[in-house]
């Protein structure tokens, strides 16, 4: 005789599977309360019995090989029928439920059966500890009571396996956040970053802006006043550019500006400060530099920007150079370097001049 459908079918069976259980290999914990209730009871067969939609599945068996039979032969699915109850089936062959059951008439050859069901938390009866006998008995009631023991620690255990499988997903996903969490703030600390040089960097040019270059400026100067050695400063002025803008525009002065910025930045020195001062006007901050060696790199830097390809017409600067040795201020050494530049302008740009060299 086929078992109805449980009450709340459909819930016990979202339930049974919400263990992920079906279908997952042996576990010692499983076998040893199966070999207990074999023990126990003195039966040939014991087995967590788990009642799936169409078939129940065994999770740990002795005495037993078949791993799962279907569902309308399981005695196991009557049990679960009176969640709160023992099933007890002294002998099948006189029960009308199981006298033709082919489990009975065939192999296991069912005589005796008892059954305590697996009750979840939530009331779910997802299946039993059974022990099963091929000859009619009875089952004394300490044996039963430790039966429905035995039920209690299965479903402490399937309630133990998911916590554990709720831990290790939490971990996963909390892993999943954390590497979430660092890939964003390395995105932070990279845009932080891209804000923090932009906030440096000429718009137009590449080099450093004004702001960075009053900076550069005061902390190079506050070192060669504490190490006691030189620093020197070029004021570059590309020389006629509004000329070069009349004539071309001013999308080409832009390119020639760019241009002129290229080529100071690529050929100044690792520690040199290459900044665009305002307009066309260029600076070059040169460390632990002498007045011969900046008036060495100032002619450098206009000879190479005089040999440089350029697009409309040939393109030069004028350079003025000016070169601290001891206390000075920022004021005084830009102040220097433009007096030396203005000269340059006056005897026709294309030139370099040194401030502490001007007649």
């Amino acid at each position: 005789m086929k078992a109805p459908p449980a009450k709340y079918e459909e819930a016990r069976i979202q339930a049974l599977r919400g263990y992920g259980i079906l279908d997952t290999l042996e576990e010692q914990s499983f076998n040893d309360i199966t070999m207990l209730a074999s023990f126990i009871c003195d039966a040939p067969i014991a087995l967590i019995s788990l009642v799936d939609a169409e078939r129940q599945w065994f999770k740990s068996r002795v005495g037993l090989q078949a791993a799962q039979t279907p569902r309308e032969h399981a005695f196991c699915a009557h049990a679960i029928l009176q969640p709160s109850d023992v099933m007890i089936v002294n002998d099948a062959m006189a029960d009308p439920r199981f006298l033709d059951n082919p489990l009975v008439t065939g192999d296991p050859h069912i005589r005796f059966y008892a059954g305590a069901p697996l009750v979840t938390p939530s009331g779910d009866a997802l299946g039993t500890i059974c022990v099963i006998d091929r000859a009619p008995r009875e089952l004394p009631a300490r044996k039963i009571e430790a039966l429905r023991a035995l039920s209690r620690q299965v479903v402490a255990q399937l309630e133990l396996r998911r916590a554990i499988g709720e831990l290790d997903r939490s971990a996963t996903e909390l892993a999943a956040y954390q590497d979430r969490l660092e890939s964003y703030q390395r995105q932070i600390e990279t845009a932080n970053a891209m804000l923090a040089e932009q906030s440096v960097t000429d718009g137009l040019t590449g080099v450093r802006n004004r702001r960075a270059f009053d900076h550069a400026l005061q902390q190079e100067l506050a070192r060669a006043n504490r190490e006691r050695t030189s620093i020197s400063l070029l004021l570059i002025d590309v020389d006629k550019f509004k000329s070069y803008n009349d004539t071309y525009g001013h999308p080409a002065g832009d390119e020639a500006l760019r241009e002129v910025a290229r080529v100071l930045g690529t050929h100044a020195r690792p520690f040199d400060v290459v900044a665009r001062y305002g307009g066309e006007e260029f600076a070059v901050i040169l460390p632990n530099t002498s007045v011969q060696t900046a008036l060495v790199v100032g002619e450098r830097m206009r000879q190479l920007i005089e040999s440089a390809t350029w697009a409309h017409r040939a393109t030069t600067v004028s350079v003025g150079v000016a070169t601290a040795g001891g206390d000075i201020d920022g004021v005084a050494l830009i102040s220097q370097a433009d007096r030396a530049l203005y000269r340059v302008k006056e005897r026709g740009g294309n030139q370099v001049a040194h401030a502490s060299l001007l007649a």
